[in-house]
């Protein structure tokens, strides 16, 4: 089924989560109407991101059953989409985690919290455990990380192993100095990794300065051989729209005998897991010319 995918690229102000969460309803209403089977928010959409302590950050977080995820999910009702979103959630545990809900009008049908805690959210947030999800929705299976988790070509390469044929970011870019003219690093890696697993990328950012710290505002939607079906201007919010065909994510045929799962070789790989520190660099000994 060929479905519409779309993202909204806002700009939270920290500690305003009504007027948050109601622009970010407004914006799955606006993309549901034009046309967005599913709809994919920034991270921290609730509550915004540089918290001066982690008693700021337990004050705007809320559980997953909370008001901000049920006025999403009216909103995805009245839009007949499926959104993933990214809120600050207050756990069972007492713990505060960047998470990320994926929902529908029925509800939240999934939780996922950030394993690879970018800096400072290390001194606010717990480390969420669990691997990152492929969820099934009604448009397809969708795999789920959190910005800084997707610089980690493992998290990735595992969701498309699981089927997952897109895979939804909400994200924070902090700006980083690039060569003028040139696209964020972000964005290139969005497209690098795309084309490796040959899945789909809707990458939600966010613009604005919150504290001090710009936003990049690099929002875009990547199809699975890595080209932006849509991007995002750098300095304003917006809303952007592509349309994604879940089974060329499917079909990782390079050519007749190039596969993209099926020449792996996972018996090499084992470092992957090891520590850095622990590796050991082997090579086939090569007689030097006298």
């Amino acid at each position: 089924m060929i479905y519409t995918a779309g993202c909204a690229q806002l700009a939270p102000k920290i500690g305003q989560i009504e007027q948050n969460v109601d622009e970010a309803a407004e914006a799955i209403r606006h993309l549901g109407h034009a046309g967005a089977d599913l709809v994919v928010l920034p991270e921290l959409a609730s509550s915004g991101y540089v918290f001066e302590s982690k008693d700021e950050a337990r004050a705007l977080a809320q559980p997953a059953d909370g008001p901000a995820l049920g006025a999403w999910v009216r909103a995805a009702q009245d839009a007949a989409t499926v959104v993933v979103a990214g809120f600050a959630e207050l756990g069972d545990d007492g713990n505060v985690y960047n998470s990320a809900a994926v929902l529908d009008g029925d509800g939240v049908i999934a939780v996922y919290r950030k394993t690879h805690l970018w800096d400072r959210e290390k001194l606010v947030f717990a480390r969420g455990s669990v691997v990152p999800p492929v969820v099934d929705t009604r448009v397809g299976r969708i795999g789920v990380v959190i910005c800084y988790d997707l610089e980690f070509p493992e998290n990735a390469r595992s969701l498309a192993l699981r089927g997952a044929e897109l895979i939804a970011v909400p994200t924070n870019w902090p700006v980083f100095p690039r060569p003028i003219g040139e696209r964020p690093p972000e964005v290139l890696n969005v497209m690098a990794i795309a084309r490796f697993n040959r899945v789909f990328l809707v990458a939600a950012d966010r613009v604005g300065t919150e504290r001090g710290q710009e936003w990049t505002g690099g929002s875009a939607i990547v199809d699975c051989d890595g080209w932006p079906l849509a991007e995002a201007q750098h300095d304003n919010t917006q809303t952007l729209l592509a349309e994604i065909d879940p089974a060329r994510a499917r079909d990782k045929q390079w050519t007749e005998f190039a596969d993209l799962f099926g020449d792996r070789r996972p018996e090499l790989y084992g470092a992957l897991i090891d520590k850095p520190s622990d590796v050991i660099t082997q090579h086939t000994p090569i007689s030097r010319r006298k």
